[in-house]
């Protein structure tokens, strides 16, 4: 019963924090975006565990809009990155979100960032079916922005159809969370079928993610990659 109303206050959190990304996103980045829980300055295990799941999207509006972070959201992310380091032979998914957060913490403020973190491994990329490198990289999706070269990025471009054959699946699955995910890969990546219709299918995933922000977060970054406004 604990262990549930933690993992429950652990959501609550998370959508905190998405909300605020997604409202400074609609808003041109002017809008607040560090959510009550960090404005409040809390930074108790929750909170921290929080925003190691946001990783670099806690950043985004920095990455996108060029809007400067506040020292609460820089601060937040770096000891969140120092918390919760991954472990040797940690799954590619975490390795390769902490790699991200440390390259957003590097992007909005080099000097006490300390130097760029080496890329995990890239096997998957080539090895993994479309439908695990769809679930991969939706997981991922904190690493699509324009602009950012990675591995991840490029083994993305090398497989954009089975990137498109994963969305149409989560869309079809009513995987809401996935379908945003490879809907933000999709919109930052080149030579994507005009068959797939990304534009409508993006205002599906928003419509049946109803209240989820961690939807609402992924599908107003894919569209302001889309409408070139995002750096």
């Amino acid at each position: 019963m604990e262990q549930s109303g933690t993992s429950a206050l652990l959501q609550g959190v998370v959508q905190d924090l998405a909300s605020g990304v997604a409202t400074a996103l609609r808003g041109g980045g002017h809008a607040p975006w560090a959510g009550e829980a960090l404005s409040e300055g809390r930074t108790d295990g929750v909170v921290l565990a929080a925003v190691r799941v946001m990783g670099a999207d806690l950043l985004l509006p920095h990455a996108l809009l060029g809007t400067p972070p506040g020292p609460g959201e820089l601060t937040a992310v770096r000891t969140a990155a120092e918390a919760f380091p991954p472990r040797p032979g940690a799954a590619p998914n975490v390795a390769w979100s902490h790699w991200g957060m440390t390259r957003a913490l590097h992007r909005a403020d080099p000097a006490p960032a300390g130097p760029p973190l080496a890329e995990p491994g890239t096997a998957w990329l080539r090895d993994d079916s479309w439908q695990s490198l769809t679930h991969r990289l939706a997981v991922l999706a904190a690493l699509a922005v324009p602009g950012e070269d990675s591995a991840v990025a490029r083994g993305a471009q090398r497989r954009v159809v089975d990137v498109a054959r994963g969305f149409v699946r989560a869309v079809r699955r009513r995987d809401w969370r996935q379908a945003a995910g490879a809907g933000r890969w999709l919109a930052l990546l080149r030579d994507v079928p005009e068959t797939l219709g990304l534009d409508a299918g993006l205002d599906f995933v928003e419509l049946m993610g109803g209240d989820d922000a961690c939807v609402a977060l992924q599908v107003r970054a894919a569209r302001l990659m889309r409408s070139g406004v995002a750096a």
